[in-house]
């Protein structure tokens, strides 16, 4: 971990710390805190988030952000089309660690609501904090889904050769408990 993701990750942890003892923070506005939000975009922002989070209906593969092998396309489910659903290949687990196909339970396209595709990292925290376009979840939600959902999980699973997110899900949850925790600041646009 380089030097600046250790003290985001420390900061962050200092401030859900503050946030619990009597006497500590009560509140962190966008001006005071550190940008909170800058560990959950290097991982959100990267091509094993964005391959599914996409603005169109092509999931991508790579991290070349390729279209997606076969030609699959998101149909009117997410699931993919009739011929071609996407659990066909996504199974509900991986046929071993090597796999280059990621594996885990409902594994589906993100809705288009949901699509990270060519935003900053301001447009990606309202876009979080926004129950009509984060699947209608809170911030406690949010951080639930990040931190327990299979499909979110595949990011760290590098099967195939696929680079990995830039910091461990343990590490990316903390910082995502320390960014709800202080109100959700969003970096300035």
């Amino acid at each position: 971990m380089n030097a600046r993701c250790l003290k985001q990750s420390f900061l962050a942890a200092a401030v859900v710390y503050l946030l619990g003892v009597p006497g500590g923070v009560t509140s962190v506005t966008a001006q005071s805190a550190p940008d909170l939000f800058a560990p959950i975009a290097s991982v959100m922002q990267h091509p094993r988030c964005l391959n599914c989070h996409v603005n169109g209906d092509t999931p991508l593969n790579g991290d070349d952000a390729r279209a997606h092998r076969m030609k699959i396309t998101r149909g009117v489910d997410g699931l993919g089309t009739p011929a071609a659903r996407c659990y066909a290949c996504h199974r509900e687990a991986a046929s071993s660690t090597a796999s280059f196909v990621p594996a885990a339970p409902n594994w589906k396209l993100a809705p288009l609501t949901m699509a990270w595709q060519g935003l900053t990292k301001s447009e990606l925290c309202d876009v979080l904090k926004d129950p009509a376009r984060n699947g209608n979840r809170t911030r406690a939600m949010l951080v639930h889904h990040m931190e327990t959902d299979e499909v979110v999980g595949t990011g760290w699973h590098r099967g195939g050769g696929r680079t990995a997110v830039p910091l461990p899900r343990a590490e990316f949850v903390a910082a995502a408990k320390a960014w709800a925790a202080a109100g959700a600041p969003c970096p300035e646009p």
